[in-house]
């Protein structure tokens, strides 16, 4: 099968509907592993469908009878259409659909299960209507656990991916009435891997007290009896050679399951079973690269927890045999088996190839452990190892295991700073600011150096809930646990600098943070390049913070550090932002929310979610704003995430903006300019103010625009956003009286050439020309919206472009065409413009015609944008067409 594409519908609590509505008509096969929601997406697909829909499922009992499965759907389709049929031939079939006078919808269950002669029918009709225009439109399910039919190959493929974790959320949510409590959900949504079906039967198994979480769930979670009950049948008459294959297959992939394991690994292992590992690999197997992994996780979790245990033991014992002599795998297969002490496994723990692994090894070693201390010890390591891979729901449960009495305080330093960390990217900040404070204290006469973390984490968490005092007070910690530093020691210089700029000590704060930017030690931790992204955004260092960017994420993927993922994409998100890339921006946060989703991040998913929002404000795209908006405040007011917040209101007031309805947008952002209690986050409010008096004056209400410009002024000297300077003039212009507005328009334009950034140049051409509109200088005018719509339809803000067209009509120019004198008229044109426009039209680049002219890049896109302007043309290629004729007729200077 091909042209694949995945079901991924956004939040929706149930993939198949949103996904059934997604469907342009013609021919699909849905698959996905068992329990992905195949039936309902089908159910969904009918109910939704404007038309007669006919749903056949494949029966058993006549799988075996030829055509039997034709037959069926031949008369079904002759009860939907009151036609009966001639025959009951595949061109019978097609001729049915073919024929469909109105939209017509089939949909065939577990195709799979047809007998062969009906299969390849309705793959040859499938095919056909592939390559023909007709009303009617056919879905086939098959299941993703096995190889497809091969009837159905070349076919479309609308693949049901698991649920993400919030879809999950939201699904539990549901069937339980939000009577379920959150640390349950969580461990549910953990433990059914996005599997719809599994996530039902497990919550169908808690007691009313479990739900509450008054009572802890049965262990394990899933059990064999659920994960049978769901997919056993799959595995039914199996040889015991094939299941034995299957198991040490899957043993083979325990707790590492996102890794394909060596087929010859697997085979050799399989003969110390007593099997010939030569037979055929049964077809829930898939091999690519001499590597073997389960078509389906859950099959691989089924036949694994429904083995019986002597057989579990003995397919450990032969995949350890197998491996090499000193390979630590070897020795926690062994400990799986029960042939391992735990000091043994703690001791090769962090030399296994994976985080997952290592997890696995430090948990099986605090499981075989009977002292209270060195159990807690090790659950902690595992914990640790869980939060860097992501899973931090599997890092809380560890930490929970590792509660004990008796620890000492350097080991319960250590807990509280992963639960502080765990609580920071997926909790209250206010929580994870305590437990990370509580952490600096315990640690401080053990390990300086993670009381010195702890204290910077308890920063970010200050930070992350606008508490400015909480900031310098976790500072102030960092300072008393933290050793002497050595001379450019990039970590002092990120928290003297900080703690410089919360106290507005601006030089000595840009002093410190650029020390921190370039390279921070060498040292490869992603922390490290966090930290530099972080100072070089402060900075307004753009380019500085996509580089530190970029390092912490390759960092991240190097070192098997998931949890550092979300945030590095985050990072380079907001550096894109505020240079105006807006797609690239959101490039990196839609792969910065997927990550974040997979690490249980709720509160970085917040974060993306607001970088979408303000990324679609620029488009002009209301619904997906509204979306990532909602998303965002969501979490953000749940867990207490100003610096979220105020950037998700930001987007939602911008998007109201671009539509045109200045009066809204004014009233969201006022108090979050404003002084008072209401304002936003403290180092992210002003970033909103060129907003807010854009919006203010547009709706006739300028007083309260007045003060906060002034405070915007101060922040703009800092140098901490290159568009600053440009948008503190534009402000200005718009308050100004009309004899010095002039003027300040065009100062904030020549800032704009300097700052680059197409958007924020466009906004001020826009209102430039909506002033000159005004005063009935159109010519003029009408040269600032034209630039104005070439930069806003470069860079995407299509609301922000039909507002400029509407601007250039009121003006009595045709909006995007060309201008009244004619098409071919190259007398407006400056004889540098003139010089410029002719050598474009030759094709030269930008580049290659300042070569040419002696001077440089920025200046011919400079007068390139006003030639656009000026002629009403959008491309190069316009702009050829137009000089030629030009030349041609004699129409030009």
């Amino acid at each position: 099968m091909t042209a694949q594409t995945t079901a991924t519908p956004g939040p929706a609590p149930h993939r198949a509907n949103a996904a059934a509505d997604r469907l342009d008509g013609g021919v699909h096969v849905v698959t996905g592993e068992p329990g992905c929601g195949r039936t309902r997406f089908l159910e969904r697909a009918a109910r939704a469908f404007a038309g007669p829909a006919v749903r056949v499922r494949a029966d058993p009992a006549r799988s075996a009878v030829p055509g039997g499965g034709l037959r069926t759907l031949l008369r079904a389709l002759g009860d939907a259409t009151g036609r009966t049929p001639a025959g009951g031939s595949g061109p019978a079939l097609l001729d049915t659909l073919s024929a469909a006078p109105s939209p017509l919808l089939v949909c065939v269950d577990d195709a799979h299960l047809w007998d062969p002669v009906s299969r390849a029918v309705l793959g040859d009709a499938a095919r056909q209507l592939c390559r023909t225009t007709t009303a009617a439109r056919l879905l086939l399910t098959v299941p993703g656990h096995r190889p497809p039919a091969p009837e159905f190959a070349g076919l479309p493929v609308v693949r049901m991916d698991p649920l993400t974790p919030p879809e999950a959320a939201v699904l539990l949510d549901e069937v339980t009435g939000k009577a379920l409590d959150g640390g349950v959900r969580d461990e549910l949504v953990d433990a059914a891997e996005g599997n719809p079906a599994l996530l039902l039967a497990l919550v169908r198994r808690l007691s009313p007290a479990q739900l509450r979480g008054d009572r802890p769930p049965p262990r394990p979670l899933p059990g064999a009896e659920v994960l049978t009950g769901l997919a056993g049948g799959y595995l039914d008459g199996l040889a015991p050679g094939r299941r034995d294959l299957l198991l040490t297959a899957a043993a083979a992939a325990r707790d590492d399951e996102d890794t394909g394991v060596g087929l010859g690994f697997v085979l050799r292992a399989v003969r110390h079973l007593g099997h010939d590992g030569a037979a055929p690999l049964p077809d829930l197997l898939a091999v690519a690269d001499d590597e073997v992994r389960f078509h389906s996780e859950l099959l691989r979790r089924t036949v694994y927890a429904a083995a019986p245990d002597e057989r579990r033991r003995a397919a450990h014992l032969a995949l350890a045999r197998e491996l090499e002599e000193g390979d630590p795998r070897a020795l926690l297969h062994r400990a799986w088996a029960g042939a391992v002490r735990g000091d043994e496994l703690e001791a090769v723990a962090g030399d296994l190839p994976s985080r997952r692994l290592r997890c696995a090894a430090y948990t099986r070693a605090a499981e075989l452990c009977d002292d209270g201390p060195r159990r807690a010890e090790r659950y902690t390591a595992a914990a640790g190892q869980a939060l860097l891979d992501g899973r931090s729901h599997r890092a809380l449960r560890l930490l929970d295991a590792a509660r004990t009495g008796s620890a000492p305080a350097g080991l319960r330093g250590r807990a509280a700073l992963l639960r502080g960390t765990t609580a920071l990217r997926d909790g209250p900040v206010d929580e994870a600011q305590a437990s990370l404070l509580l952490a600096t204290s315990l640690l401080a006469a053990h390990s300086p150096a993670d009381a010195a973390t702890a204290a910077l984490a308890a920063c970010d968490a200050a930070w992350a809930a606008g508490d400015p005092a909480g900031c310098l007070a976790a500072l102030e910690r960092c300072g008393q646990v933290t050793e002497v530093p050595a001379p450019g020691d990039p970590r002092a210089d990120y928290r003297l600098g900080l703690r410089a700029l919360l106290e507005a000590r601006f030089e000595e704060a840009a002093v410190r943070l650029r020390r921190v930017v370039p390279d921070p030690d060498g040292s490869g931790d992603p922390e490290d390049g966090l930290r530099a992204a972080a100072a070089a955004l402060m900075l307004g260092d753009l380019a500085g913070a996509r580089r530190a960017g970029a390092r912490a994420l390759a960092a991240a993927r190097t070192l098997d550090t998931v949890a550092a993922v979300p945030r590095a994409r985050e990072y380079l998100a907001y550096a894109e932002l505020r240079a105006g890339r807006h797609a690239l921006a959101r490039t990196h946060a839609e792969e910065g929310l997927r990550a974040a989703h997979r690490a249980g991040q709720r509160n970085t998913a917040a974060h993306q979610h607001a970088v979408l929002a303000l990324a679609a404000s620029i488009e002009g795209e209301t619904e997906r704003v509204a979306g990532h908006v909602a998303a965002a405040l969501g979490t953000a007011r749940r867990h207490g995430l100003a610096q979220a917040a105020t950037l998700a209101e930001w987007a939602a007031a911008r998007a109201d903006l671009g539509r045109g309805r200045p009066q809204e947008a004014a009233d969201r952002l006022g108090p979050l300019v404003r002084p008072g209690t209401r304002r936003g986050h403290f180092a992210l409010w002003m970033l909103a103010v060129p907003c807010y008096v854009e919006a203010a004056v547009s709706a006739g209400q300028p007083e309260g625009a007045r003060t906060v410009v002034e405070d915007f002024a101060r922040w703009a000297v800092f140098g901490a956003d290159p568009q600053a300077p440009a948008q503190l003039l534009r402000c200005r212009a718009l308050l100004a009286p009309q004899d010095r507005a002039d003027t300040l328009y065009r100062r904030a334009l020549d800032l704009h050439e300097s700052a680059g950034g197409d958007f924020e140049r466009a906004r001020t051409e826009l209102l430039y020309g909506k002033w000159l509109r005004r005063r009935r200088r159109l010519r003029e005018a009408r040269d600032r919206l034209g630039a104005a719509l070439v930069g806003f339809e470069r860079c995407g803000a299509r609301a922000w472009a039909e507002q400029t067209r509407d601007e250039l009509r009121a003006g009595g120019a045709a909006a995007g065409g060309p201008r009244p004198n004619g098409p071919a008229d190259l007398a407006g044109l400056t004889p540098q413009q003139l010089r410029i426009a002719r050598r474009v039209a030759e094709g030269a680049t930008n580049r290659e015609v300042a070569l040419t002219l002696s001077v440089s890049t920025r200046t011919v896109d400079y007068h390139l944008r006003k030639v656009f302007a000026t002629l009403g043309v959008r491309s190069r290629l316009e702009l050829a067409r137009l000089v030629e004729q030009a030349e041609k007729t004699g129409a030009h200077p």
